[in-house]
């Protein structure tokens, strides 16, 4: 069997509309699966809130409480 790309599951419990809503935003994306939409509404949560999620390669030593470092490893002058 080959390995997963996701290995965590996570399990939901959606009501009626929830659901509906879920389903009308994912097909007015054209997402693939229920389960993309679900991520991708999750990263742009986490996004909103001001989360950046770091990508490959990004050390912790990038990141700084008072925004001397970026997550992308650029100095705040490049951010522009």
């Amino acid at each position: 069997m080959a390995e997963l790309e996701r290995p965590e599951r996570l399990q939901i419990m959606l009501s009626q509309d929830e659901l509906r809503a879920l389903e009308d935003w994912r097909f007015s994306k054209r997402m693939p699966s229920r389960a993309s939409a679900v991520r991708e509404l999750l990263r742009r949560g986490l996004a909103a809130d001001g989360f950046n999620v770091a990508g490959e390669g990004v050390r912790s030593q990038d990141f700084s409480v008072v925004g001397e470092a970026h997550p992308n490893g650029s100095s705040p002058s490049e951010q522009g």
